[in-house]
């Protein structure tokens, strides 16, 4: 047997010693490649095969944009014109002819959608991407089949038959089910799979908007949550192929199109991020309303089914005296950020939307929530800034970026999508010169919004559930710590020829060293045979046997260079607790690393977030002889 050299004398141990540790000479006709954790490189030919499927899976997501996009405009001139055509309308323009007719259109769209729900999926209820979340954190990103078809059908519904929602939602949310549904086709692993699902949703976007980098960091923010090269270069792919098709389809002209926006003063820059954070407060406010409204329907005493029917008589009844409350309504959005309609009109247009939307979404039919949020925020962006030109005239206000801040800000309040805002409301304006105030009133509201809301409007339901849904997406500090650095360098090793009687005893006696759970086994020569542990040797009754005959399996062992993520994972997949550490120059045991080590090594982390005291001071100290060197010089 072969100790610490405090323990050297226990049992009369052959082996060597070097510098205190147990070391094992030689390794080399023991070493199995599979014993080992392997070396992964962040990108391989399995992404380059990953990249080709998002680039196909892009095509078709923007294909399925386009249908989506037909399809409720063919419902809404059935719905609302009593004629069949696929040519883009608004329900706004029918309600003066259809009157008190227009109440009843949005109810037999809610009472289809609640048919729907119950009898083909309840997943389909909502706006898709907390759904997405949740699949992603607790079902290995599997999505069933039918959402893939019942999803958008809904939706087109639901919004052809004038609910005030987006396509965006459902848009992603199908991109996503059929990217999840790819990965379900074809052998993938549920990495793989969460990746091809990202990718699906982002092409969604992509293709509704023409916003390929927004749709990327959305993917990132709120599916993938991390930031891999394996993932993210796929889920780029997939959003730039979308886009393409978009451009080819549409055209490249930007969504919400706004005149030339100047330089912004630094008196109006303070403004915008003060509106932001005015627009943090504002998301924590319309979340909770939103879920207020949801814990209500949930108290009905009536079947879930009918819950959108009811909450669609207050869509036909607002949309009867707000017509623009109808539909998706990107017109307005577009009205709004270029300063077409008066203060009165936006303030109308925005407190109406609010109500028909939030009670809408809150009795649980389907649609998207992005576009009703950029409406709500450009409104209350435009009115703000309106009211703060009127007091600062000098300030250099003006009231379409300020709009244009108001809708990204509220949107990253509410999602924590921050990245994806600020750059969404440049990508769908093309105004480059708004993405300084776009970035400091996200960041704002973003702050503000964390400080007074735990949860988001997108997770608050999926934690309601028992989800724990992410919130920092920070690196894992095992995937930057060596072995090494962690790894216990006071090994015990036992000799495979040493009798179990003479181990077991030494054991009983208590002394340094014989309190380990688990000892590798070494031969006369120093070849490492495997790893027993403390059961093994005790519950052996064949006392005449020798160590080495207890080994059943070759044993597992891990670089001293390996990462402790590395170390861990091979933990896992053996199902062992502790593994001898290799040089791999040398090919000599080191040291052992155990589960409770792999633990410590998250000390680093949480003495990150412990307050230190301050290491200088402005005031100028006495040197001390401690800060002195030999020859007397400062070296403070």
């Amino acid at each position: 047997m072969k100790r610490n050299e405090t323990d050297s004398n226990a049992l009369g141990s052959p082996h060597s010693m070097a510098g205190g540790i147990s070391v094992s000479p030689s390794l080399v006709e023991n070493i199995d490649p599979t014993q080992v954790p392997p070396r992964r490189a962040p990108i391989d030919l399995r992404t380059v095969h990953i990249c080709a499927l998002t680039a196909i899976l892009g095509f078709a997501a923007a294909i399925i944009a386009f249908l989506l996009t037909e399809l409720i405009s063919a419902i809404t001139n059935l719905a609302f014109y009593g004629r069949f055509s696929f040519a883009s309308a608004s329900p706004a323009a029918a309600v003066p002819r259809l009157g008190l007719w227009v109440l009843p259109i949005p109810i037999v769209g809610a009472l289809l959608i609640g048919v729907m729900a119950r009898y083909g999926s309840k997943a389909i209820r909502g706006h898709g991407i907390p759904e997405a979340m949740e699949q992603v954190l607790t079902n290995r990103s599997r999505i069933p089949a039918r959402v893939t078809i019942l999803k958008p059908l809904s939706s087109a519904i639901a919004i052809g038959t004038g609910g005030p929602f987006g396509a965006e939602g459902p848009i992603i949310a199908t991109g996503g089910a059929l990217g999840s549904l790819l990965g379900q086709w074809m052998p993938c692993s549920p990495a793989e799979r969460k990746t091809l699902l990202a990718a699906g949703a982002a092409a969604g976007m992509a293709a509704t908007f023409g916003s390929p980098v927004s749709a990327v960091l959305l993917a990132v923010e709120l599916l993938l949550f991390e930031y891999r090269a394996r993932s993210i270069i796929p889920v780029a792919i997939a959003a730039t192929a979308a886009t393409g098709l978009r451009i080819a389809l549409h055209g490249a002209e930007p969504v919400f199109g706004m005149s030339a926006i100047r330089p912004v003063s630094l008196s109006a820059l303070f403004f915008y991020v003060t509106l932001g954070g005015v627009m943090g407060i504002v998301a924590a406010a319309v979340t909770r309303v939103v879920y207020r409204i949801e814990d209500l329907f949930e108290k009905l005493p009536v079947h879930w089914m009918w819950w959108p029917a009811l909450g669609s008589v207050v869509v036909g009844i607002v949309g009867y005296f707000a017509p623009d409350t109808l539909g998706v309504g990107y017109y307005n959005i577009s009205a709004i950020l270029a300063n077409d309609l008066p203060l009165k009109a936006v303030a109308f247009l925005c407190t109406m939307k609010f109500l028909s939307w939030s009670i809408a979404l809150g009795s649980g039919t389907s649609g998207g929530t992005l576009a009703p949020l950029f409406t709500i925020g450009g409104g209350i962006g435009a009115l703000v800034g309106g009211a703060a030109a009127t007091l600062l005239p000098t300030g250099g206000i003006d009231l379409r970026v300020a709009a244009l801040v108001g809708m990204a800000a509220l949107f990253a309040g509410a999602s924590r999508a921050f990245l994806a805002s600020a750059v969404f409301a440049f990508e769908t304006t093309l105004q480059p010169m708004a993405l300084l105030p776009l970035l400091g009133g996200c960041a704002a509201a973003y702050l503000v919004s964390s400080l007074v809301m735990r949860n988001t409007i997108m997770t608050e339901k999926i934690v309601r559930r028992g989800v724990a849904a992410p919130s920092d997406y920070a690196t894992d500090p095992l995937d930057h710590l060596l072995v090494r650095d962690v790894a216990s360098p006071r090994v015990v090793t036992l000799a495979s020829t040493q009798p179990v009687r003479e181990v077991q005893e030494w054991i009983a006696s208590g002394v340094k060293g014989s309190s380990h759970q688990g000892f590798p086994v070494v031969k006369e020569s120093g070849v490492l045979v495997g790893v027993l542990t403390r059961r093994d040797l005790l519950a052996h009754a064949q006392q005449d046997a020798q160590v080495g005959d207890l080994v059943a399996q070759l044993p597992k062992f891990v670089y001293s260079d390996c990462t402790v993520r590395q170390a861990a994972e091979h933990m896992v997949n053996h199902d062992v607790g502790r593994l001898p550490v290799v040089s791999r120059e040398s090919n000599r045991i080191v040291g052992i690393i155990t589960r409770s080590d792999i633990l410590s090594s998250y000390r680093t982390r949480i003495e990150e977030q412990v307050r230190e005291a301050p290491s200088r001071s402005f005031s100028r100290r006495k040197h001390t002889p401690a800060s002195l060197d030999t020859d007397g010089k400062d070296i403070s």
